[in-house]
């Protein structure tokens, strides 16, 4: 303790640490400064045309496309800036502290080519995600369906995607491994309903109801913002056990075609009772297990029985 107490109030020896700090302490500060400074520019620059692009206005791509696709795009240009940043930041602190940079640099030449051979999913998963984004595919915000499992998109890295369904479970799926994908909600949105009616109803009475219930909804002040295209009545699609099909569709806004869904649902039902159309109800018969109810003949010489009984 005493020798570095001495070491350390020895003039020659604070000579030299002053030196120091005016030499490569003096660089390594302002390295760590020029590095944060330029993360910030960057960071505000990305922002900037983040911005300018959302205000963009084009018939190909509504605002809500261009804000999910470059939230997606921002998202990842951030992570590839800090990392690029933060590995060149280290290197020159690095060479300033006097170690020799070269063979780490070539170690990690050498370990990139053994990762390249021995983690080839790795490398599979993200040469999958680039493209995916690059083809602008599937986007933060959008709902999709992978592989089987549906929800909204959170994440989109190079590696994984990352979707929550309905329940609020989150799945993770890694980018190389998505062998199908399907997106609900890019461009535009579509929401196709399936009316029953009875066999008895005039068809042509009620595809003119549907045509003025979806006019209706058009016009609403809350939903009618929402669609795109009005409610279109494809005719009868299919003949059931018990009711005819008819098929219509409405085109909506992306996200918003479960909403509309949803009312245009409740005001064809409440409409059909107003107009006194019928809707099929489906029939169930109940059976009893064990032991079979007496026969006809059984019952009625049960109630015979009775008769007599009582006329006694």
């Amino acid at each position: 303790m005493r020798e570095f107490l001495s070491q350390i109030f020895d003039p020659a020896y604070a000579e030299k640490l002053f030196e120091w700090f005016i030499t490569s302490g003096l660089r390594i500060l302002l390295i760590l400064i020029g590095a944060y400074v330029l993360l910030k520019v960057l960071n505000s620059v990305i922002s900037r045309i983040e911005t300018a692009f959302s205000k963009r206005r084009g018939a190909y791509m509504s605002a809500l496309e261009r804000e999910r696709r470059m939230k997606t795009l921002t998202g990842l240009l951030r992570h590839v800036i800090f990392i690029t940043l933060f590995g060149v930041a280290l290197m020159m602190v690095l060479k300033e502290l006097g170690m020799d940079i070269a063979p780490i640099i070539a170690g990690a030449g050498i370990l990139g080519l053994a990762v390249s051979f021995g983690a080839q999913n790795l490398v599979r998963d993200i040469i999958s995600g680039f493209f995916i984004i690059v083809e602008d595919q599937i986007r933060v915000g959008d709902v999709a369906v992978i592989n089987g499992k549906g929800g909204a998109v959170e994440e989109i890295n190079l590696r994984t995607i990352v979707i929550r369904d309905i329940e609020g479970t989150v799945h993770i799926f890694p980018n190389g491994t998505i062998t199908q994908m399907s997106n609900m909600s890019k461009g535009w949105s579509r929401y196709v309903v399936d009316v029953g009616v009875s066999y008895r109803e005039n068809i042509d009475r009620v595809i003119d109801v549907l045509e003025k219930i979806g006019q209706d909804l058009s016009k609403d002040e809350y939903y009618g913002t929402y669609i795109l295209e009005p409610l279109e009545v494809l005719g009868v699609d299919n003949f059931g056990p018990m009711e005819v099909i008819i098929k219509c569709m409405v085109k909506t806004h992306p996200l918003k075609q479960w909403e509309v869904g949803r009312e245009l649902r409740k005001r064809i039902k409440n409409k059909f009772e107003e107009a006194g159309i019928r809707m099929p109800t489906p029939l169930t018969a109940v059976g009893y297990a064990g032991d079979a109810p007496p026969d006809a003949d059984g019952g009625k010489k049960a109630r015979s029985r009775r008769g007599e009984e009582e006329g006694h």
